[in-house]
């Protein structure tokens, strides 16, 4: 099973200590994400959310977090998340071995689906919610996929029930690893074993971080 829970380091970038979690991993696990850097369907050695400052403005992300994991000490393929919320406020849930943690900024919530938002070009938006779910299990290629649809359905209907305006920030990220090895589940909808887990844990994390003071 994948390390579950982060471990929280400090980096020094610019002269300022950053807090970043980072799961390290002592064989590849699979993973399938949505992140910039890193992301798609794969075998990693690491994941890592890092914070950035609000002023951040990079867009050479992949090199930014290879900077970051040649600082940590971090070899292999990985997932680089980059959020300017402060990540010692994240929230881990566990249900049914399925562990979610979630690093939650809704400083600037958008819908998905707004017919006025242009599709120029921008640096990317820092007020993010970043989820990382950590399942038991191996799963297959397509569940791992619907997985990340799944989590995003509990993320909306945890914004929802909070009133926030909005379905997600413009950069949002969701990361889902399982082990490489052993008996493989197909399923990750809402109704299967690990979506049904998955989508609890998300709820639940990420409506703590909505309701955490500050948030």
């Amino acid at each position: 099973m994948p390390t579950a829970r982060p471990q929280l380091l400090l980096r020094d970038e610019g002269g300022a200590a950053l807090p970043t979690l980072l799961w390290r991993f002592p064989e590849p696990v699979l993973s399938v994400s949505s992140a910039a850097a890193g992301g798609g369907l794969t075998r990693v050695r690491w994941v890592i959310n890092a914070q950035v400052r609000h002023d951040y403005r990079r867009t050479d992300l992949d090199e930014h977090i290879a900077q970051i994991a040649a600082a940590t000490h971090l070899a292999g393929p990985g997932v680089g998340l980059l959020t300017a919320v402060d990540v010692r406020r994240h929230h881990s849930v566990t249900v049914d071995d399925v562990t979610v943690t979630a690093t939650v900024g809704v400083t600037d919530p958008v819908w998905a689906a707004d017919l006025s938002a242009t599709s120029a070009a921008q640096a990317p938006a820092v007020g993010t919610i970043n989820v990382v779910a950590a399942l038991p299990t191996r799963i297959l290629p397509g569940g791992l996929i619907n997985l990340v649809a799944t989590i995003t359905e509990a993320k909306c209907q945890a914004l929802a029930d909070r009133k926030v305006a909005g379905t997600g920030t413009p950069s949002d990220a969701v990361t889902v690893v399982c082990p490489a090895d052993g008996v493989a589940d197909r399923f990750g909808g809402p109704r299967s074993e690990c979506g049904r887990a998955a989508a609890a844990a998300t709820y639940r994390a990420i409506i703590a971080g909505l309701d955490q003071p500050g948030g």
